[in-house]
C-alpha cells in the first residue's frame, strides 16, 4: 500500500532496527542524548527540531519538533497531526512574516508561531506537529485519486508515531479545511478510535463528516470511553458567503451545515450548556461533558469569508486548549493574535 519510503524514513527505520535511538534509563548521558531526535536536523528558527520525509503516493511529512534545549524526554509528546488546507504548502502553512512580493498564503494561519505560543503554555508536555501535505494539496482531492487512501492515511500515521514510541505520546488529530479530509480518512480506517488519540479537531475542516459512514458513532463512543478524550468543532457561517459574485458553497456542504449535523448527532447522547462571545464576530458557544466537547458557530451577518480567519485569530491555539484550564489563558479566540512575537521572518 505504501510504494516507497525515502531515505529519511529508512534511516529511522535503521535506528530502531539497531536499537540506535537511546532508550530510557536513569543516565545523566542517555537523558540528554534523547534530547537531540534522531533524523531531525536543526531549525535556523528557535533551533527546533524538524525532519521532512515522503511517503508514496504523493504524501509529504514535515515533523517540528522542540529544540534540544527545550525537549524533555521526561515529559509527555503531544503529537499533533495537521492535516494542511487545501491550495496551501507547509511553509505557507507554518507562516512567516510578510515582505514584498512574498505570497499572502504565509499571513493567514502561522502554526508555527502559534504552536510556538503553546510551548511556553503547555510546559508540561513536548509539543510536536506533524504537517500533513499532499503533491495536489488536497486532502479530498488525494483520496479521491489513489486506491485505499484511507489505508494509507493509517500507514502514514503510523509511520510518524513509530518515531515517538520510545516516548510517552499523546496523539492529537486537527485540520484546517480539506486536512479535515485526512482525520476522517483515518477514523474510517479504524473499527474505533483508540485511547492514544487524546483530542480531535475540526477547524473549519468537518465537510467530510457522515452518520452513514460511522463517524458519529465512533467519536460518540470515543468521547464515552476516557475523561481524557476531547472533540472541539469550529465553524463559520457560510451560509450565503460569495466569493467573486457567486455563492460559494451550497446549503448542504458546508462547514455551518455539517457542524449543524455533528451537534444534533451528538444532543442524542450528551447534554449541552451555550454561551456567548462578542470577540471580532459573535459566535455561540455550545459545551459538553465537562467541556471536553466543544462546539462553536461564528455568526456571520456580514457575510464574510472567515474560512482562514478562524485560524488566525487563535484558532489553532483554541483547538488545543478547549476544555482544559489553559482556555482562554493569554489569548482569546477571534481575538487579536496573541502568537505575534514568535513569527518568524
Amino acid at each position: 500500500m505504501i510504494k516507497r519510503l525515502s531515505v529519511a524514513v529508512i534511516i529511522i527505520t535503521t535506528f530502531y532496527a539497531f536499537n540506535l535511538f537511546p532508550q530510557s534509563n536513569n543516565g545523566h548521558r542517555n537523558h540528554n542524548s534523547k534530547r537531540f531526535l534522531p533524523g531531525f536536523h536543526i531549525s535556523s528558527h528557535y533551533a527546533e527540531q524538524v525532519m521532512e520525509f515522503s511517503m508514496e503516493p504523493e504524501i509529504k511529512v514535515t515533523i517540528n519538533a522542540p529544540s534540544p534545549q527545550i525537549f524533555d524526554p521526561s515529559k509527555k509528546v503531544m503529537l499533533i497531526f495537521y492535516g494542511l488546507p487545501n491550495f496551501n504548502t507547509t511553509a505557507q502553512t507554518i507562516g512567516k512574516k510578510l515582505h514584498e512580493n512574498h505570497n499572502w498564503h504565509f499571513n493567514i494561519q502561522h502554526i508555527g508561531a502559534q504552536t510556538r505560543f503553546l510551548r511556553l503554555q503547555r510546559k508540561n508536555y513536548n509539543i510536536v506537529v506533524a504537517y500533513l501535505e499532499t503533491g495536489r494539496q488536497s486532502w479530498p482531492w488525494w483520496r479521491n485519486s489513489f486506491p485505499n487512501p484511507d489505508a494509507i492515511i493509517h500507514s502514514v500515521a503510523d509511520s510518524v508515531m513509530n518515531l515517538f514510541k520510545n516516548f510517552d505520546t499523546e496523539v492529537v488529530l486537527d485540520g484546517h479545511s480539506g486536512g479535515g479530509s485526512f482525520i476522517f480518512g483515518y477514523i474510517n480506517s479504524l473499527k474505533s478510535i483508540p485511547d492514544n488519540i487524546k483530542r480531535i479537531a475540526f477547524l473549519d475542516s468537518n465537510y467530510d463528516f457522515e452518520n452513514a459512514l460511522g463517524h458519529g458513532r465512533k467519536l460518540i463512543s470515543w468521547l464515552k470511553s476516557s475523561d481524557d478524550h476531547f472533540l472541539d468543532i469550529i465553524c463559520y457561517n457560510d451560509q450565503g458567503v460569495k466569493e467573486n459574485g457567486k455563492v460559494f458553497m451550497n446549503k448542504t456542504s458546508g462547514t455551518f451545515y455539517k457542524t449543524g449535523l455533528m451537534k444534533k448527532t451528538f444532543e442524542r447522547e450528551f447534554r449541552f450548556t451555550a454561551e456567548k462571545d462578542t470577540a471580532f464576530e459573535v459566535y455561540n458557544k455550545f459545551t459538553g461533558l465537562n467541556s471536553r466537547l466543544q462546539i462553536i458557530f461564528v455568526e456571520n451577518p456580514k457575510k464574510l469569508i472567515l474560512h482562514t480567519v478562524l485560524v488566525e485569530r487563535n484558532g489553532f491555539i483554541q483547538s488545543i486548549n478547549s476544555g482544559t484550564g489553559f482556555e482562554g489563558k493569554g489569548y482569546q479566540f477571534m481575538g487579536a493574535h496573541a502568537y505575534n512575537k514568535w513569527i518568524t521572518n
